[in-house]
């Protein structure tokens, strides 16, 4: 009796050692695909070229934006909402990150220097690779190019 209770509890203590490790493993393997989902959108939005619906120098509505990558995706991003207001992001990766880091949920006006609070700025297309600004106004962006 005192061996069969010694081998269930031996098999019990491996089947709970091993789904600890196989749910480590399978969270692991989730980061990795979150990973690499977040390194093909941006190696996407950074290859294509953007003629759709914008032109390089448009305002772009903030939903059309990874505003983690700082890219137009040219389709609706994920809403993240965080203290009142709403961020976007292309996968869950980003979502995390806008939830988490204040630094992705601001940049920095190129115009001027100042920081912008991206759910509140003037989102531009900058190239035909994607790449976006946040200006704190429409004037800032203006300005901007005419000395660019």
């Amino acid at each position: 009796m005192k061996n069969t209770f010694k081998v269930l509890t031996a098999v019990f203590l491996l089947a709970v050692v091993f789904g600890a490790c196989n749910s480590s493993g399978e969270q692991q393997k989730q980061k990795k695909q979150d990973k690499l989902a977040t390194e093909i959108s941006t190696s996407t939005a950074n290859k294509q070229t953007f003629s759709l619906d914008f032109q390089i120098g448009d305002k772009l509505p903030n939903d059309l934006v990874c505003m983690v990558n700082d890219a137009y995706m040219a389709k609706p991003q994920i809403p993240v909402p965080v203290n009142g207001k709403t961020y976007y992001g292309c996968c869950e990766m980003c979502v995390g990150t806008l939830n988490n880091e204040e630094s992705a949920r601001m940049a920095t006006d190129p115009q001027t220097g100042e920081r912008v609070d991206k759910t509140e700025a003037f989102i531009v297309l900058l190239d035909a690779n994607g790449r976006v600004g946040y200006f704190n106004s429409e004037a800032n962006y203006t300005a901007y190019t005419k000395k660019s």
